[in-house]
């Protein structure tokens, strides 16, 4: 389809970057400035590798002197912007993303390797979240305690309110990096946080235009920040004490470094997940079938809630592999600029790499594809599935215990619903779970034993906007997001007592 070429059409965005070498050069928005830095990097498309844009590689004296505007004087501006005051400027803002949903789709296109059909879904989101702030709100109200619950505190009375901790430093995934931006900006802001916003390195464009049109909307400026720091140093920020709440989504193994260098703070993580899927031998199989692949395809394998491994009854296994390997036959692999494309291309070309290893791997365990395998392009991968019915040699591949981060699931079958229980357990991870069948006694004891923090019965895992809480067990995180769950872990209480013994307010105090 030619040349890829990043288009910024919108005029809210000019002067936040401007074309250098063929590229466009972004700066970066920092506590109401937008700032430019000494060096660059560079934000390759996956689509062909090539450079599309350079972002500013702050140095941590940047950090450091915007971290101190926000901690100094933006937590308190966007404290003392009254509620309904935010929830007017968060519906502002989702006006703006509607306005200029164009360069957001084409940014998450070319940056991000999704289909115009993903991209838009994840714009629609982003907008939806937006505008339902007004529910996280009603959590943050508090409530009133009596005291005349204890013959120690009779004559007194409590009000425990919730609110803001401070400084929320949200971290964003490479998955979807404007929805997730959106999302923990919503609710770090309906509780009266300033929000310092770590974008993810391989396509942080989205985020820097979603920042445009927060100042645009008029947001309190030195109340947020985007820092353009790699992960890799980003432990002084982490670990800093102006930050009272993290907010990261992306690896088990990046959450556990956080975790080690951030000392004492509040956390909400939503970190690995490769979901195992159920079918019972009463399932529609045909539901269950197109379920489980859009599980494995969707977004190239590239989300948390993807589908990595299957279970199937053995009754009913060599039906439902059949049906399974028909539905990923149809998925088109090709160029997301393309209408006909379903899959498009993994983010860069060492996901691709590890796939294909975990692949092989299992192939050398006793594993067998039944369907893709092959790499049809630097980034372009199809989807697979590798059937393994020994289940020692199971437990022991990278494919179950690890999560890939690409389109692959391994499937083998079942025979009790203790073995099922057994094999889906076994993983470290624990997001999510999707069971497939129409006894509701069978999978009503499958939820009680399943240790995950959300089950899907009858279709895929997919957290959406986040109607539903979502977030892990085990190595899966920590915390909830969602809405009205998460602006819980971003809100502190604070409970105030009064005293009114021996003024005669209560008689049965004196």
């Amino acid at each position: 389809m030619g040349r890829v070429e990043l288009r910024v059409k919108g005029d809210v965005f000019s002067g936040i970057f401007e074309e250098a070498g063929g590229v466009l050069r972004f700066k970066t928005y920092l506590a109401g400035e937008w700032v430019s830095a000494d060096e660059y990097t560079r934000v390759r498309s996956p689509i062909d590798l090539s450079v599309v844009a350079e972002v500013p590689r702050l140095s941590w004296g940047q950090v450091d002197a915007a971290l101190e505007r926000v901690y100094r004087r933006g937590r308190w501006a966007i404290r003392d912007t009254p509620g309904w005051r935010r929830l007017e400027l968060l519906e502002r803002l989702a006006g703006l993303l509607e306005r200029y949903r164009e360069d957001l789709e084409w940014s998450l296109v070319v940056t991000a390797g999704k289909t115009r059909r993903q991209a838009a879904g994840e714009v629609d989101s982003s907008i939806i979240r937006l505008r339902r702030a007004s529910l996280d709100a009603r959590k943050i109200f508090g409530e009133y305690a009596p005291g005349d619950w204890d013959s120690t505190t009779a004559g007194t009375e409590a009000i425990v309110r919730r609110e803001p901790y401070g400084v929320v430093l949200a971290v964003a995934p490479f998955n979807y990096p404007l929805f997730d931006s959106v999302a923990k900006f919503t609710y770090s802001v309906v509780a009266g946080n300033a929000v310092v916003l770590k974008p993810p390195s391989a396509d942080p464009l989205p985020v820097l235009l979603f920042a445009r049109l927060a100042e645009a909307a008029g947001f309190p400026a030195e109340s947020f920040a985007v820092v353009t720091l790699p992960g890799s140093e980003s432990d002084r920020l982490v670990s800093d004490d102006r930050v009272s709440v993290i907010s990261f989504t992306g690896s088990s193994e990046t959450g556990r470094r956080i975790l080690a260098r951030a000392g004492i703070k509040q956390f909400v993580m939503e970190l690995g997940g490769g979901d195992p899927a159920i079918v019972l031998a009463d399932a529609d199989l045909e539901l269950a079938a197109e379920g489980v692949a859009a599980g494995v395809y969707s977004y190239s394998g590239q989300r948390c809630d993807a589908v990595k491994l299957v279970l199937v009854e053995r009754p009913v296994y060599g039906e439902f592999t059949e049906r399974l390997v028909r539905e990923l036959s149809k998925v088109v692999v090709g160029d997301p600029r393309s209408p006909e494309t379903v899959m498009g291309p993994l983010i860069d070309e060492g996901a691709v790499e590890d796939m294909l290893s975990a692949v092989e791997e299992a192939l050398r365990m006793g594993g067998r594809v039944l369907y893709g395998g092959r790499r049809l392009g630097p980034t372009l991968v199809e989807p697979t599935l590798v059937e393994v019915l020994d289940k020692q040699a199971l437990r022991g591949m990278r494919l179950y215990r690890e999560e890939v981060f690409a389109p692959v699931a391994v499937v083998t079958d079942f025979q009790s619903e203790e073995e099922a229980i057994e094999i889906a357990n076994g993983r470290r991870h624990g997001l999510d779970a999707a069971i497939f069948g129409r006894d509701l006694e069978r999978i009503r004891r499958l939820v009680r034993f399943l240790e995950f923090g959300a089950i899907y019965v009858n279709d895929m895992p997919r957290h959406g906007i986040g109607y539903y809480p979502f977030g892990g067990r085990k190595d899966s995180g920590i915390g909830r997001e969602g809405v009205a769950y998460a602006v819980e872990h971003v809100s502190a209480y604070k409970t105030i007592v009064f005293n009114f013994k021996g003024r005669g307010v209560w008689s049965y105090a004196e």
